[in-house]
């Protein structure tokens, strides 16, 4: 049988860096599949070449710190974009490293993004006519997690 050849992988193009601020983890305690907590979103900026705008408080990251040390992250916010659309965005993925360092992170350490891998899976939805294109966007962050913010650089998939 011939080897088949897998077409090129899509480019990632820049979206933007989003700094989200974000409040006191919340912890509800040992659930079936790790401990359960969630961390509160504030306010923060969106800059970039295709999306531009602030967050809207209110948003939260949800988590789940498993037994093998990798923290599960669904986080649901809004984003208002420079015009004043609202555009909804749903951010699911992972945070891991070595234990040490996730003990650095958990302490509010400053620790170099390439010391641990923090990825998300990022969709958009709005109903702003000059955005509906994001409702087709598929993305990837990358994160990096201060003591006070989260630093996420938006990567749409091409």
């Amino acid at each position: 049988m011939p080897d088949t050849l897998l077409p090129p992988p899509p480019a990632l193009h820049p979206m933007a860096r989003v700094r989200c601020e974000v409040g006191t983890l919340v912890s509800l305690g040992a659930a079936p599949h790790g401990e359960r907590r969630y961390v509160p979103l504030g306010g923060g900026t969106v800059r970039g070449p295709e999306l531009n705008g602030t967050l809207v408080e209110g948003g939260v990251d949800w988590q789940v710190a498993r037994a093998d040390g990798v923290l599960d992250i669904a986080a649901h916010y809004v984003i208002r974009t420079d015009d004043g659309a609202l555009v909804e965005v749903r951010s699911e993925g992972l945070r891991h490293g070595p234990a040490e360092v996730m003990a650095r992170l958990a302490r509010g350490e400053a620790v170099p993004p390439e010391a641990y891998v923090f990825r998300t899976l990022v969709r958009f939805t709005t109903g702003a006519p000059a955005w509906l294109h994001l409702n087709k966007v598929l993305a990837v962050a990358v994160g990096q997690r201060e003591a006070r913010a989260v630093l996420l650089d938006f990567y749409r998939l091409g």
